[in-house]
């Protein structure tokens, strides 16, 4: 990733669930769907690298989204939640190689992992995949209005800690583990915590899933 930081100023910032934010900010770059910036809010790296964060806007929008949640015992998020549009961050060039076409493949999120999913389906790549995205609770499903609406795309939405009719009750592990087979000549894309993506691949390799299909980006 090339580390030079340059200067943009947010014209949003909008809690959408308790300590999660969206940001944008005017797009003056290109990028393909899937792909991360650094961002930071000082003008040097000093001690502090850039956080990198996928971007949540398609590809051609004039407007580029970022979603993140708090980390209370982070330097970066909890300024970062306080910032109001005019107020300058920088960032980095978009870089990385999670990217998608448009073929058959599953997505599994959890968490903001749900980013990069989102710029790829505001990006055109809605068909034919299938959406699996893990949350606690049910206002844990960022952007789940956009992800409803297109019905080419199977969209499965697991949480943990509250029922609904319209959810799987219970974690994203476990309904995969729960599935009796699983298409095996189709790529894997996993989104989410360290823990939630090696979970994820293990599952996906006892379910006969080759290594060399499964493609993660990982959340800290």
């Amino acid at each position: 990733m090339d580390n030079e930081l340059r200067l943009v100023r947010l014209t949003s910032n909008t809690e959408i669930a308790d300590g999660v934010f969206v940001i944008t900010f005017k797009r003056d770059f290109e990028f393909t769907a899937g792909q991360v910036i650094g961002i930071s809010i000082e003008d040097n790296t000093n001690n502090n690298m850039p956080r990198l964060y996928s971007i949540a806007s398609g590809e051609d929008e004039a407007q580029v989204t970022i979603l993140f949640n708090i980390k209370d015992d982070g330097w970066l998020t909890p300024q970062l939640a306080t910032y109001k549009a005019g107020d300058a961050i920088y960032i980095t060039a978009p870089s990385g190689s999670f990217v998608n076409t448009n073929e058959p493949a599953h997505w599994i999120a959890a968490g903001t992992g749900i980013a990069p999913f989102r710029s790829m389906l505001r990006s055109g790549l809605t068909t034919p995949k299938t959406l699996i995205q893990g949350g606690r609770f049910k206002n844990s499903f960022y952007f789940e209005d956009e992800f409803k609406v297109h019905n080419q795309l199977k969209y499965i939405r697991c949480c943990s800690q509250e029922n609904d009719a319209e959810l799987y009750s219970g974690r994203l592990t476990v309904y995969l583990k729960e599935q009796s087979s699983l298409p095996s000549d189709q790529k894997y894309y996993l989104c989410g915590s360290p823990e939630m993506v090696v979970e994820v691949r293990d599952i996906l390799i006892s379910k006969h899933i080759p290594y060399e299909n499964i493609i993660a980006e990982i959340y800290f």
